[in-house]
């Protein structure tokens, strides 16, 4: 018989990718972010360890997003605790203003829903622009 490899924490090792969303779709993107981010394009991934590695994204205002309308339809909503207290926010003014928090909302959504999840969207360092503080982790 022949058994599944099933990965410890201890054995896991983390490269650094870097991601430049310059002209590339959105979508794609973050689908690739999520895969590298929960390890599954590892071949000794396990579901119940954080097997992934740590991503970075550079020129995140600069990414095409593809759609009939999603731009001026999409919204976010968030609730602050209070009663009644819904705010929305449109995705045009946030990818304006703060597009790092769009491609953390859309990781956020890809990865479980759990403290491994939460721990592997920490993984994820997203940037603007084209200059990032990880040059130094990023092997060439």
């Amino acid at each position: 018989m022949k058994f599944t490899k099933i990965a410890s924490p201890e054995q896991i090792e983390r490269k650094w990718v870097l991601i430049d969303a310059e002209g590339k779709t959105f979508g794609r993107i973050m689908t690739d972010v999520a895969t590298r981010l929960r390890g599954k394009d590892k071949p000794y991934f396990t579901p119940n360890i954080d097997c992934g590695d740590f991503v970075v994204i550079i020129n995140a205002s600069k990414a095409i997003i593809n759609g009939n309308g999603k731009t001026a339809t999409k919204t976010y909503h968030r609730h602050t605790g209070y009663f009644g207290n819904v705010k929305s926010e449109k995705f045009t003014k946030l990818l304006a203003t703060n597009p790092e928090k769009v491609f953390k909302l859309a990781a956020r959504g890809m990865l479980p829903k759990t403290k491994l999840g939460r721990a592997m969207l920490k993984k994820l360092k997203v940037y603007a622009g084209a200059e990032h503080p990880h040059s130094a982790q990023i092997a060439k």
